[in-house]
């Protein structure tokens, strides 16, 4: 997936950014460039969480995916912030972004419930 993402909302930090592209990394199956389009320089590594970790499915309140206007039938495209590092790749399951593959129209979702850290290692994660 390359896409053109539209947040329905500055994700927390990125205060006024809303347009970003989506850009697959080469030779590594659901890793991508999360790319400011008005800041080339500000770039974020995301995982789409389906590739990584298939049993990574936190409750998402319906108000969340109505404002990303998915049909019922349709699914959400979870993504996580991943951050490598020279001792192992973390990723934030706190608040992960909810992306309509159709219209790329997305949010990040800060989590109210659950068990999800926002440094998770990566490898006690992966394949659930």
């Amino acid at each position: 997936m390359s896409a053109t993402l539209t947040f329905t909302a500055p994700p927390p930090g990125l205060d006024p950014l809303v347009d970003f592209s989506l850009d697959k990394i080469d030779g590594a199956d659901g890793l991508y460039a999360l790319q400011a389009s008005q800041n080339a320089s500000l770039r974020l590594f995301v995982l789409d969480t389906a590739v990584y970790m298939p049993a990574y499915q936190p409750a998402v309140p319906s108000a969340n995916t109505e404002a990303l206007d998915l049909p019922v039938n349709d699914s959400l495209t979870f993504l996580v912030v991943a951050n490598p590092s020279e001792s192992g790749t973390t990723v934030n399951l706190m608040a992960p972004i909810l992306v309509n593959p159709a219209t790329g129209r997305c949010t990040q979702l800060i989590l109210d419930r659950g068990d999800w850290p926002i440094r998770a290692e990566l490898a006690d994660y992966a394949q659930r």
